[in-house]
C-alpha cells in the first residue's frame, strides 16, 4: 500500500510540475494566519530515530492555515536569532511567523502569522503565474531582499515586501535558464556579494550554473559564473550561509519508484570561485522513511548552545498529496 501511496504521490508531483498546478486568486491585502501545527514524525517506523548522517533531530511540523493562499513555499529566511521566519511562495505570496519552541528548545510551532501578495513593478499586486514564481530570496545587508522569479526570469529588490519593487541587476545570461528551471537557490553575503544558483541551467556535463554578483560603483554588480556539480536526478533547490562561513545546499529529486528524496549538503567558502567547480559533500539523504517532502527552502542559524541549526521548507505545489513542512537540524560536529 504503502508503494502505491508513493507512486500516486509522484504522479501528481509530476503533473503539477510539468502542467502547473491552478494558482489561487492573489491575495488581496496584508492579513493576519492562524497556521495549524501537527508534529512531523522524523522517522515513521521507529520513533526513537534522531540521526540521520550528521544531522541530528530537533523537531518538525506539518502545517496547514485558515488561507487557500497558504502553500507553494519556495525559500526561507529566519532572523540570527532564531524568532521569526520568513518565506515566499511560488504562486507570489509571502509569509511571516514568530517561531515556537518546547521545553528543550526543538521546534514546536508558528505564531502571530501574516500572509500578503508580493507587488509587480506598476506597484499593482502579481496575479499571474507566469509573473507571480518566486523561487529564490535573500536579504541584503541593508534589510532590503532580493526575490527570483522563474519562467519570466529576473530579480527584483523589494525594501519591504509590501513594498513596490525596483529591478535588480543580474546575469547577463539569466534568460537563457529552462522555463521552469531557474533560479532556486540565492543568498547575499555580508560584503554586499549576491550567490545565485540555477536549478537546470548547464554549460558542462554533470553541472549546473551558478553566479557570483559582486556590488561595483553605480549600484551595480558585476557577475560572474561558476558549476556546481550534480549527481544523477539531483537537483540543486536551496543555498543558505552556515554560522562559520561554509555554505549548506538542498538538493532534491523524484521519480516513480523512489518519490521524493532530498540530498542535504555543505561546501567551504574557499570552493566559491568565479571559473570553479563547486564539490559539495553529503550531509544526510533525506527519503521515506524519513521526514521528507518537496524541499525547497533553506536556513541556517546559531542556536543557544553555539550549535548549528539547519532549517528546511518544503513546496506542497497547492497539490492535496503533499505538505507544507518545516523542519529543523543540529548539524553534529
Amino acid at each position: 500500500m504503502r508503494s502505491i501511496f508513493r507512486s500516486l504521490f509522484v504522479v501528481c508531483l509530476l503533473a503539477t510540475a510539468c502542467a502547473g498546478a491552478s494558482p489561487p486568486p492573489a491575495v488581496a491585502q496584508e492579513q493576519p494566519l492562524e497556521i495549524r501545527s501537527a508534529s512531523q514524525p522524523f522517522k515513521i517506523d521507529d520513533p526513537s530515530a534522531k540521526t540521520i548522517g550528521r544531522l541530528v533531530w530537533r523537531g518538525g511540523i506539518m502545517m496547514t492555515a485558515n488561507s487557500r493562499h497558504f502553500g507553494g513555499w519556495s525559500d526561507l529566511h529566519v532572523s540570527p536569532d532564531g524568532k521569526t521566519l520568513t518565506s515566499i511562495s511560488d504562486e507570489g505570496a509571502w509569509l511571516t511567523a514568530t517561531i515556537e519552541y518546547d521545553g528543550e528548545a526543538n521546534l514546536a510551532g508558528l505564531s502571530n502569522a501574516r500572509i500578503g501578495q508580493l507587488h509587480g513593478l506598476d506597484g499593482r499586486l502579481i496575479s499571474s503565474k507566469a509573473e507571480a514564481d518566486a523561487e529564490a530570496m535573500a536579504r541584503l545587508p541593508d534589510g532590503s531582499w532580493l526575490v527570483a522569479f522563474e519562467r519570466n526570469h529576473r530579480i527584483w529588490r523589494y525594501r519591504t515586501l509590501t513594498a513596490t519593487p525596483t529591478p535588480f541587476e543580474g546575469p547577463a545570461d539569466l534568460v537563457r535558464q529552462p522555463t521552469n528551471g531557474g533560479i532556486e537557490g540565492m543568498l547575499a553575503l555580508g560584503d554586499g556579494r549576491v550567490i545565485a544558483i540555477s536549478e537546470e541551467y548547464s554549460l558542462q556535463p554533470d553541472t549546473v550554473v551558478g553566479w557570483i554578483g559582486t556590488p561595483t560603483a553605480g549600484g551595480r554588480y558585476q557577475w560572474r559564473s561558476f558549476n556546481y556539480a550534480t549527481i544523477p536526478d539531483f537537483r540543486p533547490t536551496a543555498i543558505a550561509q552556515l554560522p562559520d562561513g561554509s555554505f549548506g545546499m538542498i538538493e532534491r529529486a523524484f521519480d516513480m519508484v523512489r518519490g521524493v528524496r532530498c540530498r542535504v549538503m555543505r561546501f567551504d567558502a574557499a570552493q566559491l570561485v568565479a571559473g570553479g567547480t563547486v564539490k559539495a559533500e553529503e550531509l544526510a539523504r533525506l527519503a521515506s522513511p524519513y521526514a521528507v517532502d518537496n524541499l525547497e527552502g533553506l536556513a541556517a542559524t546559531k542556536g543557544a548552545r553555539g550549535e548549528t541549526l539547519l532549517w528546511l521548507i518544503s513546496d506542497d505545489n497547492f497539490n492535496p498529496l503533499q505538505r507544507n513542512i518545516l523542519l529543523l537540524f543540529e548539524l553534529a560536529k
